[in-house]
């Protein structure tokens, strides 16, 4: 998507994932677009300071669709879990730290 693609669907309220669906693109109160992985609040601008260049490549960013939302993978990229840990191709979450398997 360019990045007039991505301001036209982020203003017209469609959900706009870049890499995964684990990271979200918004607008914020003071009408800047961003970047951001709910889980933990990380966030980024769109774009560069000089609000031209995307950060991060136009292939990309996708809007989300009902099949988005199931299955273990999204565009072929692992999905966080719940706390913000990829999802495994089988769909098993990441066991934590200290954990026997």
């Amino acid at each position: 998507m360019t990045l007039e693609e991505i301001k036209a669907a982020v203003d017209a309220d469609q959900t706009v994932h870049w890499a995964n669906t684990g990271y979200r693109v918004h607008k914020d109160s003071l009408g800047q677009y961003l970047i951001t992985f709910p889980p933990n609040g990380s966030t980024i601008g769109l774009t560069d300071r000089s609000g031209q260049r995307l950060n991060g490549d136009e292939a990309e960013f996708f809007i989300a669709k009902s099949e988005d939302c199931n299955g273990p993978k999204r565009r072929g990229h692992p999905v966080p879990d719940e706390q913000g840990r990829g999802v495994a191709p089988g769909g098993e979450a990441a066991q934590p730290l200290g954990r026997q398997l």
